[in-house]
């Protein structure tokens, strides 16, 4: 059976139970212990000082032993509140504050199964950067709607406090350029991050979005598309004077072939030409209108560069 949390800072004159590696417990009093009444109204300090001498009991028992497994429970389940309490300090709200906990919590096992007692560290020394780290990992991979570069994520986190330190000491907004001196960082990288910010939620498509009518139609409704239509536009616009410096007969033809649809046998009975002549009539006319077309292409890219 494992060793109960609440019985192992009872333990005689401040020695573990003995067994292997039996050496005196770490002095509680420089390992920072926390105060006053838990929600339960067990005192604070007696119950940290009884976690972290079950770390350190945990710590210098083999892996696979039910007591280590035990003391290993009781000392992450004693130190969630803590975690919380981090997690509480990046103020995410919405849909992803229980994933954000989870990673709390991953970060707080990561610290009990990682911390050395013998290294002189105290434990809250050690668990608070692995906890945050964790938290930070979490925002980075997980929270962004669209991928940002990790630079600029980081900075889009330090921005709000810097333009509200700035903003007391300014009595204004503050620049990029203030704001890059105070991060130290390029203004351009500053930039970026203000622009990020918008990226770490997206609004979905079948969001209701408020229109004239009062009614709430999904925003994917309202978004436009390409139109089918638009290159037409250009060919017309390519032909028009090409289609003006044309005959009056050389007209008629197109006009019979492409718009009547009229086969050329029809169009030679027509003009009262032979079939033959009506094939020569549309391969030549076509063939201005091609040249003329590739003509005008190139004189607009000439004055694209240009």
């Amino acid at each position: 059976m494992g060793t109960p949390l609440n019985t192992v800072a009872t333990t005689p004159a401040g020695r573990h139970p003995p067994g292997r590696n039996d050496r005196p417990t770490p002095r509680v009093s420089r390992l920072r212990c926390g105060h006053g009444l838990d929600r339960n109204g067990r005192d604070r300090t007696t119950q940290r000082a009884a976690a972290l001498l079950s770390l350190d009991r945990m710590h210098r028992l083999p892996h696979g032993l039910a007591e280590r497994e035990s003391l290993r429970v009781a000392v992450i389940t004693e130190y969630m509140p803590y975690a919380r309490h981090l997690a509480a300090r990046f103020d995410v709200r919405g849909p992803w504050t229980e994933d954000f906990l989870q990673a709390a919590y991953v970060g707080l096992v990561k610290a009990v199964d990682r911390f050395d007692p013998d290294f002189g560290t105290a434990f809250l020394s050690f668990a608070t950067p692995t906890i945050v780290g964790e938290l930070k990992r979490h925002c980075r991979d997980t929270t962004w709607a669209a991928h940002v570069p990790r630079r600029v994520q980081e900075l889009s986190t330090e921005l709000p406090s810097a333009i509200e330190t700035l903003s007391q000491r300014l009595n204004r907004a503050p620049t990029f350029d203030e704001l890059a001196t105070i991060l130290r960082t390029d203004p351009a990288e500053v930039a970026d991050a203000v622009h990020a910010v918008g990226l770490r939620t997206l609004m979905s498509l079948d969001a209701p979005a408020a229109t004239d009518d009062g009614r709430g139609s999904p925003l994917g409704d309202l978004l436009g598309g390409d139109d089918p239509h638009l290159q037409t536009v250009v060919d017309r616009e390519t032909l028009r004077p090409l289609l003006a410096a044309l005959s009056p007969r050389e007209k008629r033809i197109l006009s019979m072939r492409f718009f009547q649809s009229m086969t050329q046998t029809q169009i030679s009975v027509e003009l009262g030409v032979s079939q033959m002549q009506v094939s020569r009539l549309l391969t030549g006319i076509l063939g201005r209108l091609r040249t003329g077309a590739a003509a005008g292409a190139e004189q607009a890219d000439s004055n694209h560069d240009a």
